[in-house]
């Protein structure tokens, strides 16, 4: 096997664009599938391998895995209608992977699938790390990320564009604790237990290992914004109704953001990560939230996004947190990247 050699599935997504350059800055030369051979703004400075195809290409996958010392399983199905369809690709798609693994895999799952009762998709995450470890056992790593931000990611956007223009936002149930981290961090660490050995199952969070309430969440975000909305509590079967409509929906269409699963995992009140689960010597987290959220929304707008709120609120608070002292990475150092896109 060729030392130094990373095959990467999901390089395209959210998670995997930022986890390919830790890798290569890392010093592992890396090879992805993909469905068409890209370059993303994050790879500009990169000498990045297409292995064209997907999941179910099996001439693919082997060329893909053929003399690499370790497989990073990133890909994923995050939404979909039904249970098979989830398993289809995030279980299928793991054993197929492990198959024709011959050195380590590092699989990238969940914190849902701490508890694969509560949705098909927390279901399909853990099915799929018991369908690598058969195939691997000891030659397995699984890391389970918890709720991820960051400056492109599509899923999260709908919350600042509330928390920017609406005087009143949403709470779910304040016993709740959801643990958050940016890509950004998810992916430096990932990326450093690409060195460990097989045999872990380890959960990633930012400095808030216990979690945030629903009313941290959106309070953090609205204040990036310079905002002082007032708060009502979401009684759950207004969001069992939401996802019922999305059952009415035309079968053609996508996938609803917002189904029953979803409803049960927002509606989880422990989402954080235990003790037990974490791993010691992981590179620290550069962001916390308010940072992470900042920094978010600094990339939104310069990709395009308009929130109808003055930057210069969002300038001060970066000032602010210059001056505390505390090294992270702006979204003026990722810029000159064009980690911004």
């Amino acid at each position: 096997m060729a030392a130094g050699l990373v095959a990467v599935t999901g390089a395209t997504g959210f998670l995997g664009r930022h986890l390919v350059r830790e890798l290569a800055t890392a010093g592992y030369r890396v090879r992805i599938l993909a469905r068409r051979d890209v370059i993303h703004p994050l790879w500009r400075d990169l000498e990045v391998e297409v292995v064209l195809g997907d999941l179910g290409d099996e001439r693919a996958l082997d060329r893909l895995c053929r003399d690499a010392g370790l497989v990073v399983h990133a890909a994923g199905l995050t939404k979909a209608r039904t249970a098979a369809a989830f398993a289809a690709v995030n279980v299928e798609g793991a054993r197929r992977v492990a198959e024709r693994t011959s050195g380590r895999m590092l699989l990238v799952s969940s914190l849902t699938a701490r508890e694969p009762s509560i949705s098909d998709y927390g279901a399909s995450k853990r099915g799929g790390e018991d369908a690598a470890r058969a195939v691997l056992g000891e030659r397995l790593g699984v890391v389970r990320p918890p709720a991820l931000y960051g400056p492109d990611d599509p899923e999260t956007l709908p919350l600042f564009k509330l928390a920017a223009s609406s005087p009143i936002l949403p709470l779910l149930d304040p016993r709740a604790r959801i643990a958050m981290m940016h890509v950004a961090d998810a992916a430096r660490q990932i990326a450093a237990l690409a060195k460990a050995p097989g045999g872990f199952n380890v959960a990633l969070c930012d400095q808030r290992p216990e979690g945030y309430s629903w009313r941290e969440v959106f309070q953090t975000a609205a204040e990036i914004f310079g905002a002082s909305p007032a708060y009502l509590r979401i009684p759950g079967f207004a969001l069992r109704a939401v996802a019922a409509a999305g059952l009415l929906a035309p079968r053609s269409g996508a996938a609803p953001m917002i189904s029953f699963g979803k409803v049960r995992e927002i509606s989880h009140l422990d989402w954080s990560v235990r003790p037990e689960e974490q791993m010691s010597d992981l590179p620290a987290p550069l962001f916390d939230l308010a940072r992470g959220f900042l920094h978010s929304v600094q990339g939104y707008e310069a990709s395009g996004v308009i929130f109808g709120k003055p930057a210069a609120i969002r300038e001060k608070m970066l000032q602010t947190y210059s001056a505390d002292g505390v090294k992270y990475a702006t979204f003026a150092d990722d810029r000159s990247r064009g980690t911004h896109l």
